[in-house]
């Protein structure tokens, strides 16, 4: 697989997506990513560092410039902690643990972003606004609630399916509760059957 094929595919998903999304400036855009399933081959049998890096180099043209905030999720081998930029876990309150990706146990995207990054940590868990999930790796645990699946036109990048994420607070209340604030909303009347 060619590695520009790579980078087209993520940039082609990631112009639709923040298209679509308004990710908050500051927020945080997990990721998580099989290179073994960009090459064909099934999560966690092929990790490699070149379609790492070639994600995450995709990732930062995007993020960088829109100031969002990277977190790579490792793989079950490091139970998914995410590797993020000290500064994001200290503003975050995020708890950091006692690991460092490998090719084997974290992957080839964590292990490209941990060579990037100016101060790498790992933490045990976050809630991301949204993100991509390429390959199947499940990344809706790290997603705050409620999630919104991002229908996207190219769900590929290479040989991986791609699910995208966003999110939106929670609707709550009851039947007169409101979304949106308009006029109605200072509207006074009388409510029946109440005595």
């Amino acid at each position: 697989m060619l590695l520009q094929t790579i980078k087209d595919d993520l940039g082609t998903v990631l112009t639709e997506y923040f298209d679509k999304v308004k990710f908050p400036e500051n927020g945080v855009f997990v990721v998580g990513c099989s290179t073994s399933e960009i090459s064909g081959d099934w999560k966690g049998t092929n990790s490699r560092l070149d379609v790492g890096n070639a994600v995450v180099d995709t990732l930062n043209k995007f993020l960088i410039p829109r100031h969002i905030n990277l977190a790579i999720q490792g793989c079950e081998h490091i139970n998914r902690a995410l590797l993020v930029e000290r500064s994001v876990a200290e503003k975050h309150d995020l708890e950091i643990v006692s690991v460092v990706p490998a090719m084997h146990a974290g992957g080839g995207t964590q292990v490209a972003a941990y060579e990037k990054m100016s101060d790498p940590v790992e933490v045990e868990h976050i809630t991301a606004f949204g993100g991509i999930d390429i390959g199947g790796t499940e990344i809706g645990m790290h997603v705050k609630y409620v999630q919104i699946p991002i229908r996207m036109s190219h769900r590929q990048v290479g040989a991986a399916n791609v699910v995208c994420l966003a999110s939106r607070p929670k609707l709550i209340g009851g039947e007169r509760a409101k979304y949106e604030f308009t006029a109605a909303n200072k509207e006074d009347y009388i409510l029946g059957g109440m005595n």
